[in-house]
């Protein structure tokens, strides 16, 4: 019994080390690229297989493998396509050309000329490269027959077929996604609050880094979010992408509220009743929908306008309008947000 005490904490630091160790392959791989990875396996598993299989020109097997392997699985499944396709038809055109004009130089022109514009007309263009190793292929036979198709054929298999294999897995991006969206959701508080303290005090010392900051954070999100997209073909609703479309149109809307807001002095009362509501706004930049609230507070601040004195001087009367149109904007901000369907994010 002692024993088995004794040896329980040294299992796990053990568990632990393994965990940590993990871990750290974890991080190694994805600053390696998961693509990277995958080729440097497919290529050499691909050239194996065929070579298991006595295949002739089995090196072009890794080949395959090296232009099928894709960031997405949409990007696979369409470059697998492509490829595949082209060289049904690479083969097709070989045989009628080399068999017709002959083994020379000059009917691998001829066929490239037909072949290059049937495959732009069919939309399947990336596959000339992969097609153009089986035409080699072909015309280095001297002969084309029915083993000789089969052979390339089965090239073409081994190589798309190992690309797509492991292409079936792909790293979640949902943990990066949601790095990117508790980032830009930080930068949208601090925007909100720095147009708040301008309008109740004039406050000019902010240097506009967030702004900077977001537009970067926006295009990787998207683009990231896109990848997502494509790597999950059989969802019909992709929160995160929607979400960051969602975020862009607000971060518009932010960029035309900061000349409006320039034009204020900060000494208008209307100013501070604003400046409490984004101060407030700010507080509540998360992914859930709560701006049917913020929305009913911009209708009650739109009625203290209506209700306020007419202005009495031509200041004051430019500055409730720009008041107002900046109202007009904060709802439009809010409106869009109200039409974000949340889903899973």
């Amino acid at each position: 019994m002692a024993r088995c005490q004794s040896f329980s904490p040294l299992l796990t630091h053990v568990i632990i080390l393994k965990i940590y160790t993990l871990v750290q392959i974890e991080v190694a791989l994805v600053k390696i690229g998961y693509r990277t990875i995958k080729t440097a396996l497919g290529t050499p598993l691909a050239i194996w297989i065929a070579q298991i299989l006595q295949l002739d020109n089995f090196a072009s097997a890794g080949i395959l493998t090296i232009l099928c392997i894709q960031v997405t699985r949409k990007r696979s499944y369409l470059s697998a396509w492509h490829r595949f396709a082209a060289c049904l038809i690479a083969m097709l055109y070989s045989f009628v050309f080399f068999e017709l004009v002959g083994y020379h130089p000059l009917a691998i022109g001829l066929m490239l000329f037909f072949f290059i514009p049937t495959t732009v007309w069919l939309k399947i263009t990336p596959g000339i490269v992969t097609s153009s190793v089986i035409i080699l292929h072909l015309y280095g036979s001297q002969g084309i027959t029915f083993a000789t198709v089969f052979n390339e054929l089965q090239l073409i298999i081994v190589g798309i077929g190992t690309a797509l294999l492991l292409n079936v897995y792909m790293p979640s991006l949902e943990r990066k996604l949601e790095e990117y969206q508790a980032d830009l959701e930080d930068n949208f508080s601090v925007i909100l609050q720095e147009i708040a303290k301008y309008l109740r005090d004039g406050n000019q010392s902010w240097s506009g880094r967030e702004l900077t900051d977001t537009a970067d954070l926006l295009e990787e999100a998207q683009s990231l979010a896109f990848r997502d997209v494509e790597n999950h073909l059989l969802r019909g609703h992709n929160a995160f992408y929607h979400y960051f479309h969602m975020r862009h149109k607000q971060f518009e809307i932010l960029e035309r509220m900061l000349p409006l807001v320039t034009r204020l002095s900060g000494s208008y009362h209307h100013s501070n009743r604003i400046a409490a509501f984004l101060e407030e706004l700010s507080e509540g930049v998360h992914p859930g929908n709560t701006a049917v609230i913020y929305l009913q507070e911009i209708k009650d601040l739109r009625q203290q306008f209506r209700d306020a004195p007419l202005p009495e001087s031509r200041e004051e009367f430019e500055e409730r309008a720009s008041l107002f149109h900046l109202l007009h904007e904060i709802e439009q901000y809010l409106i869009i947000k109200r039409s974000f369907k949340k889903s899973d994010v």
